[in-house]
């Protein structure tokens, strides 16, 4: 992909959610929302300004890589010491509980089939997994970061990451 294709791939998402975002703001939703909006309006379900699969996933990995570095950015290594009971303990409870959770309706929905609870434990862990970037966006939306329960749901998604 050649320099000028990938800054106005990056222009046309940056375009895209800098309208997005302030008309779901306004409309009384999240900013996350408004980042799926953009998303959908542009892909290939949309308008179609982005189509290619290896140019969205090339992005995408490129989110999540900025996405990483800033929540680097936010934890100074003297507090991750801090939280590791909270990220190992709350962390481990979260996934193992709604991975056994997840795993047992899956396997008694198959009809306890023999064979069928490896495919429920799969099932169960993908669904297990949450998203630091929603997570994050929502308790920095809602100033619910710096509270106990905040750095308790922080505590889970480090855990998870």
């Amino acid at each position: 992909m050649s320099h000028t294709h990938w800054l106005t791939l990056a222009l046309t998402y940056l375009a895209a959610a800098v309208i997005a975002v302030p008309v779901a703001r306004r409309l009384g939703m999240g900013a996350i929302i408004g980042y799926l909006g953009a998303g959908f309006a542009i892909g290939p379900w949309g308008l179609r300004m982005v189509t290619d699969p290896s140019q969205i996933v090339d992005l995408a990995e490129f989110g999540v890589v900025l996405m990483l570095f800033l929540i680097g950015l936010e934890l100074e290594p003297k507090r991750l010491w801090a939280m590791r009971r909270p990220i190992f303990g709350w962390g481990s409870v979260q996934l193992l509980g709604s991975l056994a959770l997840i795993a047992g309706i899956g396997w008694a929905s198959m009809g306890f089939w023999p064979d069928g609870w490896r495919l429920a434990l799969v099932a169960g862990a993908a669904l297990a997994m949450s998203s630091t970037a929603i997570g994050l966006a929502t308790l920095n939306e809602r100033n619910i970061l710096p509270t106990t329960g905040g750095q308790n749901i922080l505590s889970v998604s480090l855990f998870q990451d």
